[in-house]
């Protein structure tokens, strides 16, 4: 191919390759392949957000043009590639249909079909969770199902590690199912038409992801369920699961403490919000949650009146820093010193406990807890701060947030509700689960735009599924309507698409297409060629889903379906193989990135609200990946054939 040429990036490939001699790569995809070693580095460690890595990518393609043949026009072009536009298209479209009250009504109904009963909730769940993937972005299906499998645990004495898991892989199986059930197959769609000449239809891999849905679902239902394990017990209060009693005390005011007469919020620093520190003490790491008196119960971050001697302060503080903090301030430790959740739970003042999860897409990444100004936003108090496994208690000002930290914060009433309404957290604990059992009991009307939102992404799936429209026509089609008709504000559109995925799309999409063009691929279907000498191409095909499978795991499953399609394709036609079902397999391995909690954004979003381990992604994922990868194998076989 010749590598200058931007029209090698839409030039449908040969299917009559000549066997490739394993001889040294061509220079210029030797360039090629540094540049994606180089990223795949950034990737695995995110040294930087995968966005700016892929920014870097363009940049280096095109200041590499006499290697690479990407010239400027090219190393842009992801962004007007058809697959990036009909992504933003869908995005648009699935938060139409997230905003008609519809996902919630699911939620609810679920709640009441299932009783608390854990094998028809895991059911329930895993079976609505899967189906609905296959039409709507699976991120905010998940949001919802989180709270409600979450309260639905705490009442009925189940441990949500038990649930959480196998609502993540059933949307990720769920995604198998139809053309836009996820953006890698709207990826491989539009590779397939550009490497191969052949679009790819709506429904025309359903009959096998049907069948990935229900094998994926029997065993998560089975063997899974016993392999799943409960990291958070059944019935643990959110102190117990946080671990935060060594960190809560009660101290009694003296007469002579230099903090009477001192407004009750202004007493102590916020650790969180360091420049509350207005009072007398000014350490960020104590923080006044509730003041109790003989006859009333005050919040700590809400109320101005004065400290009085014999005031019971509730605060959380280093059990080390109490001694000097009594000493310093005129205050003793109080008799009963045991702080539960029903303490921090008071209905005298509507203080709550509040779990929120910090979401994939929240403007907070990125961010230190002390810099969110959570106490002036919400009068919350940060306890406790929960990444995987590890819980986080000191030094929380300067916690550097990631997606799917969830936080644990003692706030009011409306401040917890402030919290539900921000795109920048998920609540996931009881105070969530009491917002869905308030919605279930009197749910609210849907949106006057349901039905209009409903039909058009139906006419969407439906006019696109007939071949009518080119699936970006019909979906930017889709997106107008929604716009047009109020089901969205321009603003409501713009803040629905992730743009890290879009940036990460655009960068990595003439990565893949150049290691292409400069012949990098041809060299490495050369090598992977030798295997079929050895195995048979049913065993190859098996090869690219297990190498594409893991690789989706440690990097974004839209950087791996990129590289490894071009690869797959080349390998096929070398080889005799069918490209067209080697892109299949490798679009299929995309979605399976089940034995890690980075590979897929639903997989770290429940991984702090499960109290997961790394090591819990690949006992119950490992598994379930070899299970799958035998069946889309041989359902790619026996459906489309693995020879040319």
């Amino acid at each position: 191919m010749d590598a200058g040429s931007a029209g090698a990036f839409h030039t449908p490939i040969a299917t009559d390759f000549a066997p490739v001699a394993l001889s040294a790569p061509p220079r210029s995809a030797l360039v090629v392949f540094g540049i994606i070693f180089v990223a795949l580095v950034l990737f695995v460690t995110e040294l930087f957000p995968n966005d700016v890595t892929a920014i870097g990518v363009i940049v280096s393609l095109v200041v590499l043009e006499p290697y690479t043949g990407v010239d400027a026009t090219a190393g842009i072009q992801g962004f007007a590639n058809p697959a990036t536009v009909t992504i933003i298209a869908m995005y648009i479209l699935s938060e139409g249909v997230n905003r008609t009250g519809i996902v919630e009504r699911l939620g609810a109904a679920i709640s009441r079909v299932t009783r608390g009963e854990e094998r028809r909730l895991a059911a329930a769940t895993v079976g609505t969770t899967g189906l609905s993937a296959g039409f709507v972005n699976n991120t905010p299906i998940v949001a919802v199902f989180i709270p409600m499998v979450v309260g639905l645990a705490e009442r009925s004495g189940i441990s949500p590690s038990k649930l959480l898991l196998p609502l993540s892989y059933a949307a990720m199986l769920g995604g198998t199912l139809t053309l836009i059930g996820t953006s890698t197959n709207i990826l491989a769609g539009g590779l397939s038409r550009e490497l191969l000449g052949r679009p790819i239809g709506m429904f025309e891999f359903t009959s096998l992801g049907i069948v990935v849905l229900v094998v994926g679902a029997a065993y998560l239902l089975t063997v899974g369920r016993r392999l799943t394990p409960e990291r958070i017990p059944a019935k643990a209060t959110a102190v117990d699961r946080f671990d935060v009693q060594p960190y809560l005390s009660r101290l009694v005011v003296r007469d002579d403490s230099p903090l009477v007469g001192v407004p009750i919020r202004k007493a102590f620093a916020n650790e969180t919000d360091a420049s509350d520190a207005e009072g007398p003490i000014e350490d960020d790491s104590v923080a006044l949650l509730l003041v109790e008196r003989a006859d009333e119960t005050i919040h700590g971050s809400t109320s101005d009146r004065p400290i009085e001697p014999g005031d019971e302060l509730v605060v959380r503080a280093p059990r080390a820093r109490l001694r000097e903090l009594a000493a310093e301030y005129g205050l003793r430790r109080a008799r009963r010193a045991t702080v539960t959740d029903e303490t921090l739970r008071s209905g005298a003042v509507e203080s709550r406990l509040v779990e929120a999860l910090v979401s994939p897409e929240s403007s907070a990444i990125g961010d230190c807890l002390g810099d969110l100004s959570l106490r002036d936003r919400y009068d919350a108090t940060v306890l406790a701060v929960r990444r995987g496994e590890k819980l986080h208690h000191e030094g929380l000002a300067e916690f550097v947030l990631e997606p799917g930290d969830t936080l644990l914060l003692q706030t009011t009433d409306d401040g917890g509700r402030l919290i539900a309404d921000d795109d920048e957290f998920l609540l996931t604990g009881g105070f969530a689960a009491e917002l869905q059992a308030l919605d279930a009991e009197k749910p609210e009307p849907l949106s006057p735009t349901a039905p209009i939102a409903l039909s058009t992404m139906a006419g969407v799936v439906i006019v696109a599924g007939i071949g009518l429209l080119p699936i970006v026509i019909a979906a930017l089609g889709g997106a107008f309507v929604m716009l047009a008709t109020g089901c969205l504000t321009t603003s409501d559109a713009y803040e629905a698409v992730n743009w890290n995925v879009i940036f990460l799309l655009a960068g990595v999409i003439p990565l893949g297409l150049a290691m292409q063009a400069t012949g990098g691929t041809v060299w490495l279907a050369g090598l992977l060629e030798a295997l079929s000498g050895v195995i048979s191409l049913v065993g190859l095909l098996l090869v690219f889903y297990v190498l594409t499978g893991l690789l989706s795991n440690v990097i974004t499953p839209v950087a791996s379906v990129i590289l490894m399609i071009p690869v797959a394709v080349d390998t096929a036609a070398v080889a005799g193989g069918d490209p067209f079902s080697f892109l299949l397999g490798v679009m299929f391995a995309s979605s399976a990135a089940f034995m890690t909690p980075v590979g897929y954004q639903t997989n770290l979003m429940v991984y702090g609200p499960g109290g997961y381990r790394f090591v819990d992604y690949l006992r119950v994922g490992g598994p379930l990946q070899f299970l799958i990868a035998i069946v889309v194998t041989v359902g790619i076989w026996g459906i489309w054939g693995v020879a040319a």
